[in-house]
């Protein structure tokens, strides 16, 4: 028993004649005959009664038709599913990345949402360490991290760089520079992430390099908190910049260029290769390779072996 074997008997059912199922079904008469006679020799059931006025489903008939028809449908439903799927009125996107490197994600995120609004899209937040390894065992489709992955068996695309700042009140005495030098720092309070980063070890070896004291007096678990906190004139930090884009564009932050300091950050978009990716995922991939949304300062995007 197969689907098309249903097919046919559902049909027959329906028609009530074998000559109006096989006109249905684009067959000849014999053949959905010889179907039906099949099943029936299968299943070890007469299923339908013949006579003069056309055809009835037996007992058997009317239970297997109820099945039928239901299998039938959910073949029907499959296969409406895997072409939303493909047209992208359907599906789901994950994307593993941590706090700050979601802040570079946003505009293409309500880019694609803005063009797919039906495709469910979910960033995980994990530490960007283990963002590579969480493509890799498929807990993410993509990651998006600020480092090459040392992982063999992922494809990295540059999507963005950007700078770090000195990020501060805007009646901070530093605010209206057009940049400072580290050594003027020293005597600052600093606000940092408590989560230990590639680049808050390099920002610690530029201030030794200087001979300059770094001095962390507050760690905060978010970005978020950090503005905050900066914005209430209780320290600086030192951010990338578009983590902090909005609020200076508003006044409520104020971003120095720090002379000696240029730890600019590549942001790259993960992914298993070779893998088939979702159309969802392609569809974002696309994206990303092409004009960047606003607010951002990408390079041009090229793919990385590693």
């Amino acid at each position: 028993m197969d689907l098309s074997q249903l097919e046919v008997f559902v049909a027959v059912v329906e028609e009530r004649h074998f000559s109006r199922a096989a006109g249905k079904l684009g067959r000849t008469q014999a053949a959905v005959s010889q179907t039906i006679k099949k099943l029936e020799g299968d299943l070890g059931a007469a299923l339908l009664d013949r006579n003069s006025k056309g055809v009835i489903p037996t007992e058997a008939g009317r239970l297997l038709y109820d099945y039928a028809r239901r299998l039938l449908d959910l073949r029907d439903e499959t296969t409406q599913a895997l072409r939303q799927l493909d047209t992208l009125t359907a599906g789901r996107l994950v994307i593993g990345a941590n706090e700050q490197t979601v802040t570079y994600l946003l505009p293409w995120l309500e880019r694609f949402i803005r063009m797919y609004p039906a495709v469910h899209v979910e960033v995980k937040r994990c530490r960007a360490s283990d963002v590579p390894a969480e493509v890799l065992r498929h807990g993410v489709e993509l990651g998006v991290i600020s480092f090459a992955p040392p992982e063999a068996g992922l494809h990295a695309l540059t999507i963005a760089t950007d700078a770090v700042a000195l990020v501060t009140a805007p009646h901070h005495p530093l605010a209206g520079r057009a940049s400072v030098s580290i050594r003027e720092l020293g005597q600052e309070t600093f606000i940092a992430h408590n989560v230990v980063s590639r680049y808050r070890l390099q920002v610690v070896e530029a201030f030794a390099r200087h001979r300059t004291p770094l001095r962390i007096t507050v760690e905060l678990p978010s970005i978020e908190a950090i503005k905050r906190m900066i914005e209430a004139g209780i320290g600086v930090s030192l951010l990338p910049r578009l983590c902090v884009a909005a609020e200076v564009a508003r006044g409520q932050l104020a971003a120095v260029p720090i002379r000696e300091m240029r730890l600019a950050r590549k942001l790259r978009v993960i992914y298993r290769q070779p893998s088939s990716l979702s159309r969802a995922a392609q569809a974002f991939i696309a994206l990303v390779r092409h004009p960047e949304p606003e607010n951002t300062s990408p390079e041009n995007t090229r793919p990385e072996s590693t």
